[in-house]
């Protein structure tokens, strides 16, 4: 008897659906030769049979000995990971007659079996049941873990089930599940803008606050420069505090990242908040751009609609960084290999920090570095110069003294006060860029439209002028100042870039001053 059920293959952030065709009948030169699995499958797959074997044993089914073909079409596509034992399964009992199979061609199914029977969660659930309603499937049958995050997707009715037991119950009709709900909206909004950490909390440091309300008012990668114990860390976990909070579309886009590489938070339906990705710098190129044999999504795909922190960023391999350069201009990172060809969203805003020096102490108001001249510039030159034409801002970061810490003045700003200025700032600029797609910040503008958007009075053309001769400035800074001084006019609701705003913007390029990257 020939009986075909359905699952979804996951590629990049998509998924596609496969067809298994499961026939059983005929007869078998050995007992042990029964079985046979082709359409392409990765060793996961295969082993999936001792697994349906044993349960389906452990709760009263059999895996009949006879001959038994089971093919996942389209064949040149390859397929992987262990999530097929469920559909599997159900065709080979359905096609020996042990279930009824009538029902089986409106499912999509996905699963990992346990020995018992029991199915254990599985990586891509939401981008598979994006395709399942697409493909027209009445509903999806999947591990209970599972079935939240499957649930955001109206118009598929998606049942979570524990275990093959449940799942062949539930096609025979002996046992009823009710769909998993899950009120989508709402579910986005309740949880939106829920921190364990606040602006608030940070004594002193305005200038650096004011720095990185800047950098997320127009998307602006920024760099922290300062000693151990500054507080660069803590400002810069901070950052997703006073983003602009994400939409439904990006909040689905992100949660199908997180899905696919299998980092969802337990029974989580959806990202609503911008994730915060903080890579350790003994990190590989592959773990963080993504990709590997079986591509999966690296950090900066992870940290997508959100932040990258690289801390002590002159300790990353040089080739690490090196491979940052491509998707913080393009925001996405294309995987390709001989068999397929991957797609994966980056659109990341790049918070880094480092240390001044070697010992850490240059520029340090009390303590005296002990690095020479020459090795303060080899460790700056560990960052090159095309990844540092990508930071708009760098910012040095002073220590807090004792008074500040101790102050019991009024709080600081919290985070939700800065976000509004921030959300504003956003408003101007997605009218502003209303009519060219792709680009929502000023971060994310072209050198014509620096040219357009970013006019300048005679008097801050000659402030640029001397700054760039007296500070040493280099030829790339220039329009990352008038990007920064947009964005900093933007904030102050300002149609024009004033002298304050270029002398800001100015004041944030550190590392282009003579002295500092020699």
């Amino acid at each position: 008897m020939l009986i075909k059920t359905y699952a979804g293959a996951v590629q990049g952030v998509d998924a596609q659906t496969i067809t298994v065709e499961v026939n059983v009948g005929g007869k078998v030169a050995t007992e042990k030769n029964f079985y046979h699995l082709v359409g392409l499958p990765d060793n996961a797959v295969r082993e999936g049979f001792s697994r349906m074997e044993a349960a389906m044993q452990n709760i009263g089914f059999k895996m009949k000995r006879i001959k038994t073909v089971v093919n996942l079409a389209p064949a040149d596509i390859r397929k992987e990971g262990s999530a097929y034992d469920l559909p599997i399964a159900m065709g080979v009992l359905a096609a020996s007659e042990q279930i009824d199979g009538s029902t089986l061609d409106q499912y999509i199914m996905m699963g990992e079996l346990s020995l018992d029977g029991s199915l254990r969660p599985i990586r891509g659930a939401l981008p598979i049941a994006i395709q399942a309603r697409k493909a027209g499937f009445k509903g999806f049958i999947l591990p209970k873990e599972n079935a939240r995050e499957a649930a955001i997707v109206n118009e598929l009715d998606v049942y979570g089930v524990s275990s093959l037991k449940e799942a062949a119950d539930f096609i025979n009709g002996d046992l009823r599940i009710n769909p998993k709900m899950v009120l989508t909206r709402d579910e986005f909004f309740d949880q939106q803008n829920i921190f364990d950490i606040d602006f608030s909390d940070v004594k002193g440091q305005q200038n650096i606050k004011r720095a990185l309300e800047i950098a997320a008012a127009g998307g602006h990668n920024v760099i922290l420069i300062g000693p151990p114990g500054a507080g660069k860390t803590m400002l810069a976990r901070r950052m997703p505090t006073i983003l602009p909070p994400l939409n439904l579309h990006e909040a689905l886009e992100t949660t199908k990242i997180h899905s696919v590489a299998g980092v969802l938070p337990p029974d989580s339906a959806l990202i609503a908040n911008r994730p915060f990705r903080s890579p350790h710098h003994t990190i590989s190129d592959v773990a963080l751009v993504g990709g590997g044999s079986n591509p999966m999504p690296g950090e900066i795909s992870l940290a997508h609609h959100g932040v990258l922190f690289l801390d002590e960023l002159p300790e990353f391999k040089r080739t690490v960084l090196e491979v940052l350069r491509q998707p913080m201009e393009e925001r996405r990172v294309t995987i390709s290999r001989a068999r397929m060809t991957v797609d994966y969203p980056a659109n990341f805003m790049l918070v880094a920090s480092m240390n001044p020096c070697p010992c850490g102490y240059y520029n340090h108001p009390d303590k005296e570095c002990v690095c020479g001249p020459a090795q303060i510039n080899r460790y700056l030159n560990k960052i090159s110069g095309p990844l540092l034409d990508r930071i708009d801002l760098h910012v040095e970061v002073t220590p807090v003294s004792y008074d500040e810490l101790a102050s019991k003045e009024m709080p600081a700003e919290s985070s939700s006060e800065i976000m509004a200025r921030v959300i504003k700032a956003r408003e101007i600029q997605a009218e502003r860029y209303k009519d060219a797609p792709g680009v929502n910040a000023n971060a994310q503008m072209s050198g014509r439209q620096v040219r357009e958007f970013c006019e300048i009075g005679q008097a801050g053309r000659m402030l640029v002028k001397k700054a760039m001769e007296k500070l040493q400035l280099s030829a790339r800074a220039y329009d990352r100042i008038l990007k920064v001084a947009r964005t900093a006019a933007d904030l102050h609701e300002s149609e024009n870039i004033e002298i304050e705003h270029l002398a800001e913007a100015i004041h944030f390029r550190s590392l282009d001053r003579e002295g500092w990257a020699g």
